[in-house]
């Protein structure tokens, strides 16, 4: 199964409040200010791709394949719309990811693990204790079993 994602640019100036709500993390001090010149799109905003789906703190292994390599580590939160995870070296704001989300066969109510490979968009990127945090917007995916 196939499906590609749709994503909006922009958000009110609610975008704060709203994202404390959805369960977003603030972006460390200073850093929105960082993202916002590291998009190169004259965006104001501190979400630009924020999504309305609420995001949960689960944590999966994930596949992570980029221009950087190929890095193992888990998920932080993941929403319909995009995962948070963290990594040992940098991804720009803009850049597009490849990576693959593994699901217990207990948490899904299968036989074996299942497999969703999902291409995306970085469009969050902070240093927190060593590690960068990246925020991916899922733009395809598709389920492998």
């Amino acid at each position: 199964m196939s499906h590609k994602g749709q994503s909006t640019d922009g958000a009110s100036g609610a975008a704060p409040q709203m994202a404390r709500q959805e369960g977003w993390s603030e972006p460390p001090a200073g850093e929105a200010e960082k993202q916002t010149a590291k998009s190169g799109k004259g965006r104001r905003s501190r979400y630009p791709d924020m999504q309305s789906a609420a995001r949960f703190p689960i944590k999966l292994p994930v596949a992570v394949k980029s221009e950087g390599g190929d890095q193992a580590t888990e998920t932080q939160n993941i929403s319909a719309n995009g995962v948070l995870f963290r990594l040992d070296s940098d991804m720009p704001i803009g850049s597009m990811v490849d990576f693959t989300i593994s699901f217990p066969a207990d948490v899904v109510g299968s036989d074996n693990d299942v497999r969703v490979d999902c291409r995306g968009r970085v469009v969050r990127s902070y240093e927190e204790d060593g590690r960068r945090g990246v925020g991916v917007v899922i733009d395809e995916y598709h389920f492998e079993r």
